[in-house]
């Protein structure tokens, strides 16, 4: 089974763009929605609106709350996440793809 966000949540990630070494998505939602688990592999995250998250990486869990504008690396890592918040989250994902593709020990959400 896949694990790649754009094919678990297709209503949420759609790729933008994509070539050999990168893979650009855009990840939208509303407040409420929960996300099935996915990888992805070492990304840049940028935030287009600010919002409340819930991560969770197996037993661990962790709330982020973004300003719009936000920019952070992302180690590799499988999740799944929540909006938490009462606005919708829209952010892009640049994705490397000569990067490790197997999630960190101990990676969860965003590292700013």
């Amino acid at each position: 089974m896949s694990l790649d966000p754009a094919e678990t949540n297709p209503d949420h990630y759609k790729v933008v763009f994509e070539n050999e070494r990168v893979r650009v998505l855009e990840y939208t939602d509303q407040p409420g929605t929960v996300t099935t688990p996915h990888t992805h592999p070492d990304s840049v995250m940028y935030t287009l609106s600010s919002f409340r998250r819930r991560i969770v990486q197996g037993d661990v869990q962790r709330e982020v709350e973004l300003e719009a504008g936000t920019v952070g690396w992302l180690p590799a890592q499988q999740h799944h996440g929540e909006n938490i918040g009462d606005t919708p989250s829209h952010a892009i994902f640049v994705e490397l793809k000569d990067a490790a593709d197997a999630p960190q020990e101990g990676a969860i959400g965003p590292r700013l």
